[in-house]
């Protein structure tokens, strides 16, 4: 193991290609034993965010004139670094965040996999040019040559998530999209994991000097007052932000975004109960099975996932009292355990202190008593769909390990249900072939309320790959036509631009007509 006492945490920013400032603001703790760690941090200041946005603007003008084969080799070349520091990134990540090791070191596989996707993308595209031909005959008027490409928005801000602190932080999904897009980025490392977010920021710009990059194409400024954030999204600098965090920090930062003399698009993922339907079929056939996977699932993480399944909806009957009863036992056997931050195990506690404190909701089973303050215990509930239906409150999402199971009279129910859900990341139906099939209203309904639906399979995990959607109608996420994971999350960070009888000559090189992957009419 690293002897920490010897590793190099600056605790500084890191703006135009340089770390830069004092260090006594804050630490990061241990959530485990939630105690701070020997790391101090310096809080930035409105000088801080002016330079690291000037930087990343200055920068902008160079970095997007960049061909997409050398913006590929600086993606590829972050990769190559995190993983050559990928023992001291997981360990010091593990130290912060409390996470096991193999799921940090499976983090950071998917942090290098995400950033190299983008790369071969960018080198072998998957999307199409269209270009529109001139027909100078045309009658009345004569048709003019017209092509559509894409620019890249400008530089964007970035805001590292507490429940990934590789793959959705610093040089995570929103990082690496914005920078294949050809923007430059501002990082606002999260708070509770600020030595990972350096020691990651310390990759990247290695790979920067490695590739020749501009010195402000990446840039880290680490904070812990709300100033920070909301200075970074108002700078006139910024054209675009990625976030991954609570509703109510979001909804503030993407209000702040559209009152901007220049609105600007904010691209949130804000939260999501991911419900599961059980088919009844399938629930007298598997009834034991189907609650043994939900607690694996549920307990992921501590269930600090963005994809955990927090609520089950079911029609009432002896399967579902067997599904209860093996859901109950599953649920006892857990311990308790820290989450990502004291703060985060403080809201979940009051949360379902109130679940428990309404008649409405009864309570299935608790886990272990909880050793220390900062431990919580997961906990599953029981609710009436009559009851479910009428509260808000009991359908918000609990972030962290709770499910609610949702007792339905019948499949009219379960159908209300679905045709009310707010927007979710993901939803499953689980059933046998036959009834999927008979319940095609039901699957419809679902669907216009999810990013991502799922068939006899539990939410956990996002695969990176071109076809993937993370996101959904909101509060899932701030735009349900984008997703954060996957090649096409490149999209968010550009616009569309029409070239019109341009030269060919001049002609950007995917909108020549004997360029790969355009269509012409």
């Amino acid at each position: 193991m690293t002897d920490f006492n010897n590793v190099n945490i600056t605790g500084q920013h890191f703006i135009n290609g340089a770390w830069t400032n004092q260090t006594t603001d804050f630490s990061s703790n241990n959530p485990v034993t939630n105690q701070p760690l020997p790391f101090k941090f310096a809080n930035a200041s409105n000088d801080n965010i002016n330079s690291a946005t000037s930087a990343a603007k200055r920068a902008f003008t160079q970095y997007r004139s960049f061909a997409p084969a050398r913006r590929a080799e600086f993606l590829n070349a972050i990769a190559d670094e995190i993983q050559a520091d990928i023992a001291l990134i997981t360990e010091t990540a593990h130290l912060e965040t409390g996470l096991p090791m193999a799921r940090l070191q499976g983090e950071t596989g998917r942090t290098c996999g995400q950033l190299r996707l983008f790369a071969g993308n960018l080198i072998n595209p998957i999307d199409t040019r269209y270009v529109d031909l001139a027909d100078p005959e045309r009658a009345p008027l004569p048709k003019p040559d017209t092509r559509l490409s894409t620019l890249p928005l400008g530089p964007v801000a970035v805001f590292g998530a507490s429940n990934f602190p590789l793959a959705f932080s610093t040089a995570g999904g929103d990082t690496a999209s914005a920078l294949a897009a050809g923007c430059t980025v501002v990082v606002k490392g999260h708070p509770a994991h600020a030595a990972t977010s350096e020691l990651v920021s310390k990759a990247i710009a290695r790979a920067a000097l490695r590739c020749d990059m501009p010195a402000g194409v990446f840039n880290l400024v680490q904070g812990v007052t709300p100033e920070v954030s909301t200075q970074l999204v108002t700078d006139s600098a910024i054209k675009a932000v990625g976030f991954t965090g609570s509703l109510k920090v979001g909804r503030i930062l993407a209000d702040l975004c559209a009152a901007r003399a220049e609105p600007i698009p904010f691209y949130g993922e804000l939260g999501s109960t991911n419900p599961q339907f059980i088919l009844p079929e399938l629930l007298e056939q598997q009834a034991q099975e189907l609650a043994s996977t939900q607690v694996q699932s549920m307990l992921m993480g501590h269930g600090q996932f963005c994809t955990s399944p927090g609520v089950i909806v079911a029609i009432k009957g002896d399967s579902l009292n067997r599904y209860k009863a093996t859901l109950a036992q599953g649920i006892a056997a857990q311990s308790a355990a820290s989450m990502l931050t004291a703060g985060i195990a403080s809201v979940y506690q009051s949360q379902i202190d109130t679940l428990l404190s309404n008649p409405k909701v009864e309570l299935i089973a608790q886990g272990e008593s909880s050793p220390a303050s900062h431990f919580t215990r997961p906990v599953a509930l029981n609710v009436s769909a009559n009851d479910f239906l009428a509260s808000s409150d009991i359908q918000q999402e609990v972030f962290g390990p709770c499910a609610i199971l949702v007792e339905c009279d019948d499949a009219a129910q379960m159908l209300l249900i679905a045709e009310q859900l707010e927007g979710q990341l993901t939803a499953s139906i689980h059933g046998v072939e036959a009834e999927l099939v008979n319940n095609q209203t039901l699957i419809e309904a679902i669907a216009f309320n999810v990013g991502r639906l799922i068939f006899n399979q539990m939410p956990t995990g996002v695969e990176v790959c071109h076809s993937m959607n993370h996101g959904g109608p909101y509060p899932a996420s701030t735009d349900s036509r984008t997703t954060s994971v996957g090649s096409a999350a490149m999209a968010r960070f550009e616009r569309p631009i029409c070239y019109q009888n341009m030269p060919q000559s001049i002609l950007p090189g995917r909108t020549k007509v004997d360029a790969i992957g355009v269509k012409t009419f």
